[in-house]
Order: structure tokens, then sequence, then C-alpha cells
């Protein structure tokens, strides 16, 4: 938008004064004591052989444009000083233009990206990891189809293994034909139950006994192992659902460890891959400073690893994606290094076009989560508690509302809160999981990105107009005015960064920042009671591409952006 402008006048000068066609353009936003953007020119200094200060002054005395109301050469950067009408003019129209499409991009026209996320095992209910693994996969699927992308959800259901037979071995020796239903439990939470009650001293035997039985088709085994997958599923579909989460193809790994078995073979037979005096089959990383990485073990059962080649062969088949990326905890970046650097010795074409995405911990009061130990909060519970937070607040507020009113903001502004929580911060970071400030309508959180929204929305209902026709742009004229137009600005290039980064946590701080520009906008300026009618209508045009970017930004996270708080 207004940076276009800027990286043209500035092609144009430097083009004029030094002979030289610049390829990047990159621009910056200064403190607003300099001005609204910025262009240093310290990377030129070698090549010019001059100080990027004098370098500054000679372009900033070569420019003059209508646009702009002054340029200063400060420290080795440009400075520009937007025409505040201009500013006004150019942000305003193309925002009521866009609505709440604008910033959207093609950068990324015709990709077909490939994101695995969520992926869980089917011996316990999803908890407050698994959130943070869902809510950074939809959002990240919205950043990418925003910039232009098709996007393949992807996840993998570990419905098979040691861990899925310690719940199995578990509920035969304590479940006692217990349902779900008749226990009066989720499904999930049910078989949960079980994998906490293993034991694994006096039952691990049991377990690979299991595993072993239920590879050679052993029809008790695996009618049991149906039934309480189905249990989870059940329970898992619910929680989806609570937490929006989508996903265009499920594979299970019971279905495809055995073509990773196949691809090991092969492997086996072309010399890559190696096998031990106990029969178990391994790859030799150490060349790469990986050590080495087990395939098949001893008693010929399959790992994690051996799942994956299956995985990655059948989607590239399916789906031809131009890039894949699986969104899985830190504590597994061996594990993928690994499998990219197998990917590569096995001649596979996506070796290259593969990365893992990583994210930190979620961390609890008193420490790590642990599910064998119980020590978890489950995904479910939490978003019950966060709903619950947000009731209290809204019957403080507006005890006179309706239950069904109640339940409808409650259930935003709680699942708005725990998300916008674990979003704004980077995924590669711990989180210290905090419920009651997560809810707080105040401060760094989701239901005060909510409530800006939510104020809009009731400043346009109040003025009973859904657009504003007439906008005389001279009359956004004041300190906090320019300072929102700026921060409008900034969205399109927010946009970018998060999509070129990965991360969510830069639209979340966004969010934040503007709606506290907007705040301080309309604690100090009226909108409906302004002096004149010309102002009421610029005024009301600044507030609904607030607006619009706003919900814009808030759907891109998967964030309700309710009308009423």
């Amino acid at each position: 938008m207004i940076n276009d402008g800027i990286q043209k006048i500035l092609k144009q000068a430097f083009n004029s004064e030094f002979g030289i066609s610049l390829d990047r353009v990159d621009l910056e936003n200064p403190d607003p004591v300099f001005g609204d953007v910025a262009f240093s020119c310290h990377f030129l200094a070698k090549d010019l052989k001059m100080s990027p200060q004098e370098i500054a002054s000679r372009v900033a005395d070569k420019i003059k444009d209508k646009s702009i109301d002054s340029v200063s050469a400060v420290s080795g950067y440009v400075n520009f000083k937007i025409s505040h009408e201009f500013l006004a003019q150019k942000v305003i129209t193309e925002i009521l233009a866009k609505k709440d499409k604008f910033g959207k991009s093609d950068i990324l026209k015709k990709e077909k990206i490939l994101l695995e996320y969520s992926s869980p095992n089917t011996n316990k209910p999803l908890h407050l990891g698994h959130a943070r693994n869902n809510f950074l996969g939809m959002s990240l699927c919205g950043i990418l189809e925003f910039c232009g992308a098709k996007v393949i959800k992807t996840q993998v259901i570990n419905d098979r293994g040691i861990h899925i037979m310690k719940s199995l071995v578990a509920y035969e020796k304590f479940g006692k034909g217990a349902t779900p239903k008749s226990a009066g439990a989720k499904g999930d939470h049910f078989v949960g139950d079980f994998y906490v009650k293993f034991d694994e001293e006096t039952m691990m035997d049991d377990a690979r006994s299991a595993l072993l039985g239920w590879e050679n088709g052993d029809k008790k085994i695996l009618n049991l192992w149906k039934k309480m997958n189905s249990w989870v599923y059940q329970g898992y579909a619910k929680t989806y659902k609570e937490l929006g989460s989508e996903f265009d193809k499920n594979y299970y790994e019971s279905e495809i460890y055995l073509y990773g078995k196949d691809i090991v073979e092969k492997g086996l037979k072309s010399g890559l891959f190696y096998s031990k005096a106990d029969g178990s089959v391994w790859v030799n990383l150490e060349d790469i400073g990986l050590d080495e990485k087990l395939l098949i073990r001893s008693d010929g059962t399959s790992v994690y690893i051996t799942q994956d080649l299956a995985l990655a062969f059948l989607r590239a088949k399916t789906f031809k994606f131009d890039s894949m990326i699986y969104l899985v905890g830190h504590e597994q970046e061996y594990h993928f290094k690994a499998l990219f650097e197998i990917f590569k010795r096995l001649g596979f074409a996506w070796a290259q076009k593969s990365s893992h995405l990583s994210y930190g911990l979620v961390f609890l009061p008193e420490g790590k989560m642990k599910s064998r130990e119980g020590k978890v909060v489950d995904a479910d519970d939490i978003v019950e508690d966060m709903k619950n937070l947000a009731l209290q607040e809204i019957e403080k507020r507006f005890p006179n509302l309706s239950k069904k009113e109640k339940s409808k903001r409650s259930r935003a502004i709680g699942i708005g809160a725990l998300k916008f929580m674990i979003l704004k911060i980077t995924p590669s970071q711990s989180i210290h999981f905090d419920p009651k400030e997560a809810v707080s309508f105040e401060g760094a959180t989701g239901p005060y990105v909510q409530y800006a929204h939510a104020r809009i929305c009731s400043i346009m209902s109040r003025a009973k107009v859904k657009k504003v026709e007439k906008i005389d742009f001279s009359e956004m004229d004041s300190k906090e005015e320019r300072d929102v137009l700026n921060c409008l600005c900034r969205y399109e290039k927010v946009l970018t960064l998060s999509c070129e980064k990965m991360n969510p946590s830069l639209i979340c701080n966004y969010l934040l920042d503007l709606s506290a520009c907007f705040n301080t906008f309309y604690h100090k300026h009226k909108v409906l009671k302004a002096e004149t009618k010309s102002k009421i209508d610029s005024r009301l045009a600044l507030c609904l591409c607030v607006k619009y970017v706003l919900k814009s930004a808030l759907e891109i996270l998967k964030i309700e952006a309710p009308e009423k708080m």
C-alpha cells in the first residue's frame, strides 16, 4: 500500500543520484519521532564507498513528492513522514474496498503445502499440549491460505504399538466389561484412565505379547483393539469440534506400517540399512553426527520412523505436494533430522521439500505434564474451565443476559482466550499456563482484542450505518488517528512475515497493538458525538477499517470475532 509508493520513490532517487538500480528496498517502521517509514542505507556503504549517513543525506535531498510531508536523514536512515491526508485516503479507501479480505496476497499462489498436525496416540485423551499443536496447526493453515497456498490438512492417528497395548492389557485386567456408557465417561478419557493404571513392572511382558498378537492377527486382541479405538475416536470428534480442528485426510498407523517395512526391506537389500545379530534393522547416520537409528525391532515390529517413511511415500504419491511440514514438539527434532536424511539417502524427491516446525512444551504451575502419571490438563477440561471463567466475567458485567446468550458469549470468549494465549507465544518457546490471566478483558489477551471488535460493532450499530459514503480525509488530523492509520498500514507486512516465519504470534502481537491504538483514539475522541457530520463520518470510516482488520486477523487465527461481549 503506502510502502509500494515509497519503494518506487527510493528507487528513482537512487538511480538519479548514484546511477544504481535497487533490487532490495526493505522498509522499516521507525520511532514515530523520526517518521512513518524508514530505509536503511547501511548495506550500501561498502559498494558506494561512503558512510551510510552521507548516502541517506544525498538521497533525502533528492526526494520531492506531494505524498510526503518531510524526508530526513538520521544515523544512516532515510525517514519519511507521509502526508496526513494522503495516508488517510490511501489506507481508508483500500480497506473499505477490500473489507476483511484486506491483506490477502498471492505470495504462495499455486503452492500446495501438506501440513501434518495433531496426530495423537489412541491411548489417552487430547491434553493441553495437543491443544497447542492443534491451535498452531489451524492458525498456520489460515495464514498459508490467506497468502494464496492450497493447504492439505492431515494427521496420522497412532492407533497401534506398545503404548496402545498398555491401555488394552490394563483394560483386560481391570475393566470388568465396563464401557464409556456404563461408566458415564467420554470414550477417550475412559481409555486414558486404563493407560494410567498400567503397571510397567508387572504388565510390560503382557503388552509386548499383545503387540505381537496384534501383528499376527489374533482375533481376540484385534476385536478389543477396534472397540477401544472406536471409543477414543468418538471422544476425539467432540474435542476437535470444540477446538475448531479440521482435517482433509486422516492416516492410521495400523494401515500403513507394513508399507514402511517394505521400504526398510528394500533399503536393507541395497545396503543402505543393515541388520544386527538380534535381527533388528538400523541405519548408520554417524557421518552427519546423528548416530545409529533403529528402523525395525529385533522381534520384527516397527517403530515410529518406519511409519513415517511409509506415510511420506503415500502422501507424495497421493497429493504431489510442493512442500511438507511436520508440526511436532521440539523433543522430536532428532527424529526428523534422521527421517529427512533417510529420505535423502533413499533418493526420495521430497527430501528437500520436508521441514519440521517444532514448538515448546506447555508447563503447569507445578511443572511438565506427564500422561503416564496422570499429571495432565486435558483439553476438554481446560476448554470447560476457560468457558466458565469467561462466564463469570460476563455475569459480572451483564447479569441480565439470557442463559443462551451467556453460553454463546462465554464459548466465544473462553475458547478465543485459550487460543490467543497459546498463539501469542512464539512457537519455539515454552508456555507457562495461567488460565485466569488468559481470560482477562484487560492486558495482552484475546478478550482484549475481541472487546475492541465488539466495541466497534456497537458503535456502528448505534450509528445505524453499514458503510460510510462520503469521507473528508483531511478531518483525520489528530495524532491518535494517525497512529491508528500507521498501525493499519503494517498489517500486510505482518501477514507476510508471519507466513515467511511460520509464526502466528506476530499476528497476535499486531492485534494487541492495533487494539491499543484504537482504544487510545476512542477514549480521547468522540465518534458519534463529534463536532461535525464530516468528523463523525471520517471517524466512523476509521472505526470500520479497524473492525475489518481485527475480524480478518482473528479469523485467520481461527478465533471468533464476536459482535457483542
